[in-house]
């Protein structure tokens, strides 16, 4: 699960770095990238989920503690 989210995320923004934490249970993930810069929390945290949102509607990902920093 892991390898596949990071995958989409790399794919859609280049420049991410994608770090997890946790299990499958309890699952982290930091996303660091630069075009979060000017962007609110918010912004940052819609971009990821958008991109994740399969996951979530299959079942396949059902938690995911999310934060994100502009490098």
């Amino acid at each position: 699960m892991e390898e596949d989210i990071k995958k989409i995320i790399e794919n859609n923004i280049p420049d991410s770095i994608c770090v997890f934490d946790g299990d499958s249970c309890n699952l982290k993930l930091t996303v660091t990238s630069k075009l979060f810069e000017d962007m609110s929390l918010i912004d940052q945290h819609k971009i990821i989920m958008k991109l994740l949102e399969n996951h979530f509607q299959s079942g396949e990902l059902h938690a995911l503690s999310l934060e994100t920093r502009s490098n």
